[in-house]
């Protein structure tokens, strides 16, 4: 078995674009069109984990694996572990928490990530891009990350914080971060058992849970540069591309 497992958390009741995972590119649904990026990866066994009745059908249709979870969790990386616990898969050293909401990941990204974060041992790994839009660097519903060196395809560099709006004028390396992680399964353990942190509930954002309890994410520079689906804006602007793209 290998030892990097994918699994992908998705529900309905996002709280601004509900339903999100089954509208339509190119008449497929949103979270088949990650299925398919993921297994394109080859990395491992890809597995969407759910709340939703309507999401299982799908996934499990389409012929993909699918798990039901609770519909307890406050966040995706608490399902993922549920998945996990669920599987049984003793083997698995890694998970790949991959959204279910970008469809334009590069498969590529995805297995330079693995590669350099069990080559490094690491305990958590995460994925950036470069900010090249004023608009970018100034909206809050694209989160950047600030980290102690340039970033690189070819190492992993320690963040030193996550935020959502950024003073420009006094940092210098800031990226937008790609919600993309991938966990050592004891880190995944660990951090799934810490309470929300203060600063993860001020700013909606679960990355500060692993900072504010020393637990390191290293980051790699991704080749793409691509935003999730948040908004309905963003739905038609994604399915604007992929439909001219043929993607």
């Amino acid at each position: 078995m290998s030892k990097t497992l994918i699994l992908i958390p998705s529900r309905l009741s996002a709280a601004r674009l509900p339903g999100k995972p089954l509208l339509e590119i190119n008449g497929i649904p949103m979270i088949l069109h990650v299925v398919k990026k993921a297994l394109s990866t080859k990395i491992g066994r890809v597995i969407v984990a759910t709340e939703d009745k309507e999401i299982f059908d799908v996934v499990k249709e389409s012929g993909n694996e699918v798990l039901m979870t609770g519909s307890h969790h406050k966040t995706g990386t608490d399902r993922i572990y549920e998945a996990l616990t669920k599987l049984k898969f003793y083997e698995t050293e890694y998970i790949i928490n991959l959204q279910g909401d970008e469809p334009l990941v590069n498969p590529e990204d995805i297995i330079n990530l693995n590669h350099l974060v069990v080559k490094s041992n690491c305990e958590l790994g995460t994925m950036a891009s470069k900010l090249k839009k004023k608009e970018d660097i100034e909206n809050q519903n694209i989160v950047k990350v600030t980290t102690e060196k340039e970033l690189t395809k070819n190492n992993l560099i320690k963040a030193n914080n996550f935020v959502r709006k950024i003073d420009i004028s006094n940092q210098i390396n800031f990226y937008h971060h790609i919600g993309i992680y991938q966990f050592k399964v004891s880190t995944l353990k660990q951090f799934v058992m810490l309470p929300q942190s203060i600063n993860e509930k001020k700013n909606n954002l679960e990355q500060l849970r692993a900072l504010d309890n020393d637990i390191d994410i290293n980051v790699v520079l991704a080749g793409s540069h691509f935003k999730g689906v948040d908004t309905k804006e963003d739905y038609l602007d994604m399915k604007k591309i992929m439909e001219y793209n043929k993607v």
